[in-house]
């Protein structure tokens, strides 16, 4: 390498570096339960692996969380082994306490950004997504394909009538706001998340459900994608349809940490596997997932439909561009095009994006653990309504949180009713997986903070104004995300009754390709509340931080392209349009 690239390279470095140094500085706030209820065993706080008091369900001993809380602040793994006093059954290690406090070479430092405070006990915010958490566990049964405004399923009826007869406004007047169309929910807005295109046709994106074309097999409706010389199946396995930690001692070796989880239980005995059905299916699919597999997918699908890029940079990919030369223009003035001889492939093409799309991955966890242990630690929805079920005892026990949790029942009351009724008399939340919650906080959520950053390299390389639209190719039809085209005609795809199969339907709205990403993100962020292991707020933040994570991975990338521009549009997840460029 030569001198002068050495100092070329040493000053891309060190304007990287500048970017990130000059970057607003951010401070860290939490929404003060941890020590508003210290006194009544941090009540609101994420405790689970410590050992459990079985009448009130808080910790045994305060003096435990409070090592636990010094071990996360030090930063080192050790002392979670030789400081911290677990319960004496716990076997589930807490997972990754420390990921907050490593540094990065590229994007935002992990403490670099931030969520705002989570919804505080005493909040109406927090009662509504309380509510919305039960809601869903008793809707995990009913089709997805219930959720839209044509609908007569009385329990997607009944959970709309309880939720918008809370005292809580959906209009982005407080808190989070919902996708909605009136002021309040509708069967078609129940549960969408929060970004442009999520209210618009199935409830699924069509990225969970359709394959891409296959040597041996034509079109997307199979639900295969093609991965090299293998395949994805889009189909999951049938989860056995039974709730758990529904029971209170069952509930309390879950929070002292016992590995409860038994696949030969969980699953259906005959091993059959169907497309994404019902919530339990999408709650499946978020148990075990590699967490950037769907927009990995999303990205496959979308190269193999060769759908547009960017208008920024398409060009520089060589995607169906033709060059104009001013030399080729002859005696007689006519002008010779030609087809681009470059093309993009590790630059501007499919392995630059699909390896970019799972890189911010990584970078996306970190900084969510820091929200998750460092600054946040709040408790998952299945200790929440522990403390519902359990408010009278606690309330005489620790006279320090007033009537919090019984108020809080009260103001849901509709909902808990119906709790109770299906659980035989218990608030507990019914839970889609048998050891609950993961062994970390709940805010942020890991699964919406990489969610965030991957779909946001989506929206940043392709073009997001194209529709799901089906096209004559030929005389063949082909289903594709491509340019609007008067001769096109909208499409969309959901499963059968029995989840076997894909049926399509067109001359629907169009899908965009902005939608439906926004929609995969809420899919599989919301999919874990299906599960019953997080809140909205956790969705909506996480996706937020993670978009800011990327969006800096990208302006520090575009500094790298010395000669041909490389400019990016990014459609956020509130609607605005972020540009990026190195010109």
């Amino acid at each position: 390498m030569s001198v002068n690239r050495q100092e070329a390279s040493s000053k891309v470095r060190a304007s990287a570096a500048s970017l990130a140094a000059n970057r607003p500085n951010i401070t860290h706030q939490a929404n003060g339960d941890e020590q508003r209820y210290a006194s009544a065993n941090y009540a609101m706080n994420f405790t689970k692996g410590l050992e459990h008091n079985h009448d009130t369900g808080l910790i045994e001993n305060p003096e435990d969380f409070e090592s636990f809380r010094t071990a996360i602040d030090e930063g080192y793994i050790d002392p979670f082994t030789t400081s911290v006093s677990p319960s004496p059954d716990k076997a589930r290690a807490w997972e990754a306490p420390t990921a907050g406090v490593v540094y990065d070479l590229q994007g935002p430092d992990p403490q670099a950004v931030t969520m705002a405070p989570a919804p505080a006990l005493g909040s109406m915010e927090l009662a509504y997504e309380m509510a919305e958490v039960y809601e869903l566990a008793l809707l995990r049964d009913v089709p997805l394909t219930e959720l839209n405004d044509a609908t007569a399923n009385t329990s997607v009826l009944d959970a709309i009538t309880r939720l918008n007869a809370i005292d809580y406004s959906i209009t982005g007047d407080q808190g989070r706001p919902r996708i909605n169309v009136a002021g309040a929910l509708t069967p078609q807005t129940l549960f969408r998340g929060s970004s442009p295109g999520v209210e618009v046709g199935p409830y699924l994106s069509q990225f969970m459900l359709i394959g891409n074309d296959q040597p041996s097999d034509t079109g997307v409706a199979h639900g295969k994608i093609q991965y090299g010389a293998l395949q994805i199946d889009q189909r999951v396995p049938i989860a056995a349809s039974q709730d758990y930690l529904t029971d209170w001692n069952t509930w309390l070796q879950a929070q002292n940490g016992e590995k409860l989880r038994d696949n030969s239980a969980l699953f259906d005995p005959s091993g059959d596997r169907r497309f994404i059905t019902f919530p339990r299916d999408l709650a499946t699919y978020v148990h075990d997932d590699a967490l950037y597999e769907a927009y990995l997918n999303a990205c496959l699908i979308l190269l193999s439909m060769e759908t547009p890029f960017d208008p920024g940079f398409a060009k520089l990919s060589g995607q169906g561009q033709l060059f104009l030369n001013s030399l080729d223009i002859n005696a007689n003035l006519s002008i010779e095009r030609h087809p681009r001889q470059a093309a993009g492939f590790a630059l501007y093409g499919g392995p630059h994006i699909l390896t970019l799309v799972t890189e911010v991955a990584t970078r996306a966890l970190k900084a969510v653990r820091y929200q998750k242990f460092n600054n946040h630690l709040r408790l998952r929805p299945e200790a929440l309504a522990a403390r519902i079920h359990q408010a009278s005892d606690i309330e005489t026990a620790f006279p320090s949180v007033g009537t919090h949790f019984s108020d809080l029942s009260s103001a849901i009351s509709s909902t808990v009713t119906e709790i109770t009724t299906a659980n035989g008399g218990s608030a507990l939340l019914p839970m889609a997986f048998q050891e609950g919650s993961p062994m970390h906080p709940s805010y942020g959520a890991g699964h919406a903070t990489v969610a965030g950053a991957c779909i946001t390299i989506l929206k940043a390389f392709f073009d997001t104004n194209c529709i799901f639209v089906r096209r004559d190719d030929s005389g063949v039809d082909k289903d594709i995300f491509a340019r609007f085209d008067p001769d096109d005609v909208a499409v969309e795809y959901t499963p059968d009754a029995t989840g076997e199969n894909l049926v399509d339907a067109t001359g629907n709205a169009y899908l965009t390709l902005e939608g439906e990403l926004n929609k995969l993100a809420a899919n599989i962020s919301i999919g874990r509340n299906m599960a019953g292991v997080h809140y909205f707020a956790d969705y909506y933040d996480s996706l937020r931080m993670g978009e800011e994570i990327a969006i800096g991975i990208l302006e520090e990338q575009a500094l790298c392209y010395p000669t041909d521009p490389f400019v990016l549009s990014v459609p956020t997840f509130d609607g605005d349009v972020y540009r990026i460029g190195n010109r």
